[in-house]
């Protein structure tokens, strides 16, 4: 998965094919709970190194860097397409990297942006290295956000955002269209899927209908044991 094809001068980033529930990424997304980030972070590093996953954390911007120094797998929630400059407010992409930060979300259904901002982010973030999943509500918009060509593009339904009602369950048919419609546009863009995810179950799921990684957030954020949490969405795998 992340193969980096998208943008021809994108660097390339190689994951062999998975097998069905085989070769996940598993993103955590922090959003702005009132959690313990370095609890979160240190629970995903020790699970992904027990198991093998790939799970990372995208904690608030001003803890990327701790939460990057616990070993976990690190990402933006979001960086701005701008360059360096009078820019008041923005997060610099090259400032998340050197934070520690891996990869980028853009586009999540909490801080929508302008297609011409998400093709600037995609720009910001590739100058500074990072990995990009570009979210979306549906398959047509899935198709939108493939043409950019991210590493990767998320179809997340807002309605089912926090539900603990996975998409993969609620409406299978989003998720295969998303495959489907990012495929007709780039074959090399990376399908995941996120809203309502929270068990191994709805991981497994995911999975069957074509995805290849899933976001999820207060499934893991809210837990009261963020490690039982996260050993119960990969156990299946």
């Amino acid at each position: 998965m992340f193969t980096g094809s998208g943008r021809p001068w994108k660097h390339a980033i190689y994951f062999p094919a998975a097998l069905p529930g085989v070769g996940m990424f598993v993103l955590v997304n922090l959003k702005a709970y009132p959690c313990d980030p370095i609890e979160v972070a240190t629970a995903a590093a020790d699970v992904a190194d027990d198991s093998g996953v790939r799970v990372a954390v995208a904690p608030q911007a001003a803890h990327i860097s701790a939460v990057a120094e616990t070993g976990v797998e690190t990402w933006a929630q979001h960086v701005s397409p701008n360059e360096q400059g009078s820019h008041t407010g923005s997060t610099l992409a090259e400032a998340a990297a050197d934070a520690g930060a891996e990869g980028t979300l853009l586009n999540h259904s909490e801080n929508r942006l302008k297609l011409a901002d998400i093709d600037g982010s995609l720009d910001a973030a590739d100058r500074a290295g990072l990995e990009t999943i570009v979210c979306a509500n549906n398959p047509a918009q899935i198709g939108a956000a493939a043409a950019l060509g991210p590493d990767a593009v998320a179809v997340e339904p807002p309605a089912l955002i926090g539900t603990g009602t996975p998409v993969s369950k609620a409406d299978p048919d989003i998720v295969t269209g998303a495959v489907d419609a990012a495929a007709r546009v780039d074959g090399g863009v990376d399908v995941l899927c996120g809203a309502g995810i929270s068990t191994g179950e709805d991981l497994v799921s995911a999975s069957d209908l074509g995805s290849t990684g899933v976001l999820l957030a207060s499934g893991v954020a809210k837990a009261d044991d963020p490690r039982a949490a996260l050993d119960d969405l990969v156990a299946p795998l």
